[in-house]
């Protein structure tokens, strides 16, 4: 049976449009952006295919554009609208989040930090610098490292934070596993970026920890 011959509240595009994108299971959504399946196999077929044989959703996100070809149902073509649309993704919370804006919510710093370093292969550090009114002055992605770790170093974060004018800054980085779970060395870097900027009267509002989810060490207490 074709996708249009299901009932209209199963069918995925329909079915967002009356409950909204977040109704919508992992298959669902990838299947509206396939648009159509292979021979005898739906777009949704295709797309739980496509998501057991890469492990999931994050996996075929990350994946290059040799990986992404290599599996049935898909090409170059998908792969340029795939990379569009996270990159558009990524500039829509940016605007949300531009410079001059009050940080107005946990979860909008969540997403936003999501959007920035979640698909790297490697892991990356970042800071956003603030104002004394918690308002963005500047997102810079400072240091890459492999998928083990990222080399930081506590001077480079406060000449820059100096440079900016900050007045507190939040850090952020990615775990390429997917494990959120902040690592003793991650804590230990945490405590020498913050002991850093305390000589020169920085604050340290929180490190958030990018994988699956995003954990934040100021909600664990760990700052």
């Amino acid at each position: 049976m074709t996708i249009p011959q299901w009932p209209k509240d199963e069918r995925p595009r329909e079915k967002l449009l009356d409950k909204g994108a977040e109704a919508l299971s992992d298959a669902e959504l990838l299947a509206i952006f396939l648009r159509t399946g292979c021979k005898g196999v739906t777009a949704v077929d295709l797309a739980r295919q496509l998501l057991e044989s890469f492990g999931g959703l994050r996996p075929l996100l990350q994946a290059s554009h040799t990986e992404f070809c290599q599996h049935k149902g898909l090409a170059s073509a998908k792969y340029a609208q795939l990379q569009a649309v996270l990159e558009m993704a990524k500039r829509h919370l940016h605007e949300q989040l531009s410079r001059g804006d009050a940080l107005c919510s946990p979860a909008q710093t969540r997403q936003y930090l999501t959007a920035q370093l979640a698909n790297y292969p490697h892991e990356v550090f970042a800071c956003l610098f603030l104002d004394n009114r918690n308002r963005v002055i500047a997102f810079e992605k400072m240091f890459h490292g492999t998928i083990d770790g990222a080399s930081v170093y506590p001077r480079e974060v406060v000449r820059l934070a100096l440079k900016q004018n900050a007045a507190a800054v939040i850090f952020a980085h990615n775990h390429p596993s997917g494990v959120a779970e902040p690592s003793q060395a991650d804590e230990q870097i945490t405590r020498r970026l913050k002991d850093a900027l305390a000589l020169v009267d920085i604050r340290v509002l929180d490190h958030f920890v990018v994988g699956d989810n995003v954990v934040s060490f100021a909600e664990r207490g760990l700052l």
